[in-house]
């Protein structure tokens, strides 16, 4: 049985994959141990896909490219269900991003702890666990 199950947001994701050094000590273990369930979301993939389409400066990453890392990295592919989608039409509105939206719902669907570097999250439920990104 897992001890933790977490869902990464898109930011805790890339940040995981590509310098993990800069999350803390306590994340990056929590991350490699091998008894927690570690989620990425389609939704994290296609917000990349959508980035990466816009040509945004300081943006250099490929979906496929995070996707595939993602999962040869032990971190399991999560799809979006229509019950993850559910939560979002009582969600009070103190985010306006819909992928991070889609993300507190799985969450809260699935349940897992949210590990995200956005404070503004922290408000929706004790499933988000605001993490900093050094």
């Amino acid at each position: 049985m897992p001890q933790q199950t977490y869902l990464l947001d898109t930011n805790v994701l890339l940040c995981a994959l590509i310098s993990p050094e800069r999350l803390s000590l306590e994340i990056q273990q929590g991350l490699i141990d091998s008894q927690n369930v570690i989620y990425f979301s389609a939704a994290s993939i296609w917000e990349i896909a959508i980035k990466a389409s816009l040509n945004k400066a300081n943006f250099d990453f490929s979906a496929a490219d995070i996707q595939h890392l993602a999962i040869e990295t032990g971190f399991t592919e999560l799809a979006v269900h229509a019950s993850h989608t559910l939560a979002l039409s009582t969600l009070p509105w103190h985010h306006r991003d819909p992928f991070d939206r889609l993300l507190i719902s799985q969450a809260m669907a699935l349940p897992a702890y949210l590990l995200t570097s956005d404070v503004l999250l922290g408000q929706y439920s004790e499933l988000v666990k605001i993490t900093t990104i050094k």
